[in-house]
């Protein structure tokens, strides 16, 4: 394996030339005098060095040598250069050495005991792997211990000693073994001590690249795979940008119209694994649907029966074992189903004058929260009994965050504020100047988008606190409309709207890139699937919930209003 900055001609040359001095008095060892007519500024001394450190790594050292004479400046600084070659080499006395030659180089506090640390680490590991324990022994007693740099790391160091084999002990210390794919961790390692112009980040033009590569694919309005950025499949000539005919990936044409509830639909909500759909309707039933992963069609799985007051709101467990069932402002009752059975499990009901109109669960799937408008809102266990309870909070929407401690609580305050069920402690966190109807929370928990009444849907930074985007089209007035996340790295939001449509954004713009006509009436819920990022679903008074996928192959741009996006 080549090393970055090492000739590949298995001399161990550093690529330097020791004919020359630093012509520019900084001390940092990397320009030598240019054969050119002019100086090249600092920037373009930099390119330089990228360049020739991937070319260095293709194995063209000679032509390197000959690029860094005529640009007059280093790969990198000498001593530099030498480190990452004994390292390679395993020469770990060498590297020693060389760790205290970059001490005034290094920036970092305690940067040099750091490091002379990991190289002792390898050099014992190593040894162990060999098989000799007394060699090992002496680096952990007389080199390593001596630093006093991290006595519970010399604890786990000297708990490899009891290893039977080299395998049991690369498998116990997460360690690839002796070799460059461990020398080449232990130098990424080692560089962040040193400052880029002293010792080059490995990689560093690849990863300029696939940074651009990101960043274009970021900012493309359209674009909606999972497919990681492969500097292989890309071209480097020109910018990455997906045309508008990239919608034909989008769920902007309706594959299936899902017509079994006989009246309206006011939630619809996919399984964390994508692969079932869950409808709750006035018609007070909730129906789980199996999802054909390949083809797009959903088929009746199950429905659930026995909801006296219509159902409003489900949520599933993180697990998808479990599906809760809520109703409207009047429903004292929630439902908690075995969704691989169709059992349920528990019909909690504290009070006739409780309002269960929301819930959420906690990440482990053993707890859930649940409360409503009336001032009631409880954490509960899995058989209904509560654990916690906060009193006087009136309920709109509930979320969990995946610290498993913190819930979100959006109240008739217009506020969301965050509850801490360890050390009973809440505090405000978003503050809007109308009611929140319904508000969700991506998937790392970072994000969360409210539906507000007369105002639409509205997208806060939690950890900031900040409100980041306001986005234009839907119609939100007092009905409750819940908006999602979706997409490839949930790069899209999806609302419903009182107009009969729904509405499709990229997160970094305002105005709709997307507006999909076909339902008759309100569109109440729209849940786009984790897991397939060209299937979404909406749920609408019509009665009906509409499947949408890709456009299927062949078919013209135009599209009719029943079922297809608007230009």
């Amino acid at each position: 394996m080549q090393s970055n900055g090492v000739a590949g001609n298995g001399t161990g040359s550093d690529l330097t030339i020791q004919n020359g001095g630093d012509a520019d008095g900084d001390g940092d060892g990397l320009e030598l005098p240019a054969k050119k007519a002019h100086c090249l500024s600092q920037r373009e001394r930099d390119v330089v060095r990228i360049v020739g450190q991937y070319l260095n790594g293709l194995g063209l050292s000679h032509t390197v040598e000959l690029l860094m004479q005529e640009a007059g400046c280093r790969l990198e600084h000498p001593t530099a250069a030498r480190f990452r070659s004994h390292v390679m080499e395993g020469e770990w006395e060498k590297a020693e050495a060389d760790v205290n030659e970059l001490k005034s180089l290094v920036k970092v506090t305690r940067g040099t005991l750091r490091m002379r640390f990991l190289v002792l680490e390898q050099k014992y590991l190593e040894l162990l792997e060999d098989g000799l324990v007394l060699e090992a022994l002496h680096v952990l007693r007389h080199e390593l211990t001596p630093l006093k740099f991290s006595t519970e790391r010399i604890h786990t160091l000297s708990g490899f000693m009891m290893c039977s084999n080299a395998e049991s002990l690369r498998e116990k210390a997460s360690w690839e073994g002796r070799g460059s794919t461990s020398r080449s961790r232990l130098l990424e390692k080692l560089q962040t001590f040193l400052p880029p112009s002293v010792m080059l980040p490995p990689h560093r033009l690849q990863s300029l690249l696939r940074q651009a590569v990101e960043l274009q694919r970021a900012r493309c309005i359209y674009h909606n795979t999972r497919q990681e950025p492969n500097l292989d499949t890309v071209s480097l000539f020109t910018d990455h940008t997906c045309s508008k005919y990239a919608l034909k990936q989008f769920p902007c044409h309706t594959h299936q119209v899902l017509t079994d509830h006989c009246n309206e639909v006011w939630f619809c909500k996919f399984s964390n694994n994508g692969t079932k759909l869950a409808t709750g309707s006035k018609d007070s039933t909730v129906i789980i649907w199996e999802v054909d992963m390949e083809t797009y069609r959903l088929k009746v799985l199950r429905s659930l029966d026995g909801h006296a007051y219509g159902v409003s709101y489900l949520a599933w467990s993180p697990d998808d074992q479990y599906l809760i069932a809520c109703g409207p402002d009047d429903c004292s009752e929630l439902w908690l189903w075995n969704v691989q059975t169709g059992e349920l499990k528990v019909k909690m009901s504290q009070s006739h004058e409780d309002s269960l109109t929301c819930a959420a669960w906690n990440p482990d799937s053993k707890r859930f929260v649940t409360g409503g408008q009336r001032g009631q809102f409880y954490q509960c266990d899995l058989d209904g009994n509560i654990q916690d309870s906060w009193e006087g909070v009136r309920v709109q929407c509930l979320w969990c965050l995946g610290d498993g401690k913190t819930v979100l609580a959006s109240d008739t305050h217009q506020r969301v504020r965050g509850y801490n069920f360890e050390d009973l402690t809440d505090r405000n966190i978003i503050q809007e100047d109308h009611p929140i109807m319904a508000f969700t929370v991506s998937k790392h928990g970072r994000l969360a988008l409210l539906n507000v009444a007369t105002q639409g849907v509205h997208m806060w930074d939690l950890e900031d606190r900040v409100l980041v985007r306001k986005f234009r089209g839907a119609t939100q007035g007092f009905y409750t409309i819940h908006s999602c996340f979706g997409g490839h790295s949930e790069d899209f939001i999806a609302s419903g709207s009182e107009d009969h449509k729904v509405y499709i954004w990229h997160r970094s713009g305002e105005l709709p890139i997307a507006v999909l006509p076909g339902h008759g009436h309100t569109v109440n819920c729209v849940s786009w699937n984790p897991e397939l990022p060209s299937m979404l679903a909406s749920a609408s008074d019509d009665g009906t919930i509409r499947i949408w996928g890709p456009m299927p192959a062949g078919e013209g741009d135009s599209e009719s209003d029943d079922g297809g996006m608007e230009s």
